[in-house]
């Protein structure tokens, strides 16, 4: 028999804190799924809350998901969450759709759409420069319009069987923790 004493264990290091993209990001939507949605009403939350995060107006993404999510019943809070994480890309969207807006609604000068010639047009005549901005403007939501009506089709109906499949899995954990 060996006189040795048994090798000790180092203590347990605490659990790290949780990064900024997990507590931001990945818990809040964990959350709305513990909350009792089904999944049809999760793809809805979620393929309105992108269609909306892309409106290439500033200001409307609050006031378009609001609205939505009380008409159609869905949770306000996860949907302006998804709308609002997706700001950045509406901020990298914004000026190729207007350019684009502008090319579909004004006199084929869209390519052309820069701040240069928006200040020059500014300082010699501020009445076109207005009537620029509201041609791309309105042809950016315009174009906008058109497509998001099939991405939030296929964001719909593309993401059911994920959230069902999700929904299916936090049940298994949430029976295996009784």
């Amino acid at each position: 028999m060996s006189s040795f004493p048994p090798p000790v264990s180092p203590p347990p290091r605490p659990p790290a804190p949780p990064s900024w993209w997990r507590r931001r990001v990945v818990e809040p939507v964990l959350n709305i799924l513990k909350q009792g949605l089904t999944p049809k009403q999760l793809a809805l939350t979620f393929a309105l809350g992108i269609v909306f995060g892309l409106v290439p107006v500033m200001g409307i993404t609050t006031l378009m998901s609001t609205a939505a999510a009380v008409r159609l019943r869905l949770n306000v809070a996860a949907l302006l969450l998804v709308s609002h994480l997706l700001s950045p890309v509406q901020l990298l969207l914004i000026i190729p759709l207007m350019r684009l807006g502008a090319q579909l609604l004004g006199d084929n000068i869209g390519p052309d759409l820069g701040l240069e010639q928006l200040k020059h047009l500014i300082t010699h005549n501020w009445r076109d420069a207005v009537h620029l901005l509201w041609q791309a403007s309105l042809g950016a939501l315009l174009i906008w319009a058109v497509a998001a009506v099939p991405v939030g089709l296929l964001l719909n109906f593309g993401l059911r069987p994920v959230f069902r499949w999700l929904l299916a899995r936090q049940e298994k954990k949430n029976k295996a923790a009784l």
